[in-house]
């Protein structure tokens, strides 16, 4: 009976060894799919401390070396010039320049409150044509994090178009940032010529809108 039962427990202890082993070389459920302590411990992180300005935190710590050489490798390029005292960067949206290898360069003012005041359509796209949207800007006072572009396009009511495109992050400068994008082309025929309505963006990662640009333009048989 005492060795029956001894070789019992030595059975069940290898069992226990083989579960553990088999155990080792698996990740469990909870390394796929976090707990609600993990969740909290996510929140936890993304819990980010009040926004400072620029000009002070390149400022702090300014005698150590090691440390102003690390800010200038996050922050990268900065023109003090250009930085103020308060934490919020700003964006000034200056033209949109439309290239096509068909004609000049067609180069847009872009109204500060983003609207133009012409009710004449704000330019003219040939159908068929390609062409290439470039953006200049400036940005001042603070780093502008995130910054993208969405816009939607209307015909006759109906939504025809829309796209949006990340532009990236750009740090305080005197000269003006340019932004190239992609190159599309304009449909053609008959049915595709008329007016067209726009409505477009630019915001940053805070859902900050720096401008609204509302306007009209033609899509024709040829440049005008």
């Amino acid at each position: 009976m005492v060795l029956k039962e001894e070789e019992k427990k030595a059975e069940e202890t290898s069992e226990d060894q083989k579960g553990q082993g088999a155990l080792s070389r698996k990740n469990s459920h909870s390394s796929f799919c976090p707990t609600d302590d993990d969740d909290e411990d996510e929140e936890k992180k993304l819990e980010l401390g009040p926004m400072i300005a620029l000009k002070e935190q390149l400022e702090k710590d300014k005698d150590d070396e090691s440390l102003r050489r690390w800010k200038e490798q996050l922050l990268g390029s900065v023109d003090m010039e250009e930085v103020g005292e308060t934490t919020d960067p700003v964006v000034k949206i200056m033209y949109l320049t439309i290239r096509s290898p068909d004609r000049e360069d067609m180069v847009l003012t872009v109204p500060e409150n983003g609207n133009p005041t012409s009710k004449e359509p704000w330019f003219t796209l040939k159908e068929g044509s390609k062409y290439t949207l470039v953006f200049t800007f400036r940005v001042t006072n603070n780093i502008v994090s995130g910054l993208r572009y969405s816009n939607s396009v209307w015909k006759t009511g109906l939504k025809v178009y829309s796209r949006k495109e990340m532009l990236g992050t750009f740090s305080p400068q005197a000269e003006p940032y340019n932004h190239v994008m992609f190159e599309e082309s304009t449909p053609s025929g008959m049915l595709v010529r008329g007016s067209y309505s726009v409505k477009s963006k630019f915001v940053d990662d805070d859902n900050k809108c720096y401008l609204e640009n509302n306007y009209t333009f033609d899509i024709r048989k040829n440049w005008l």
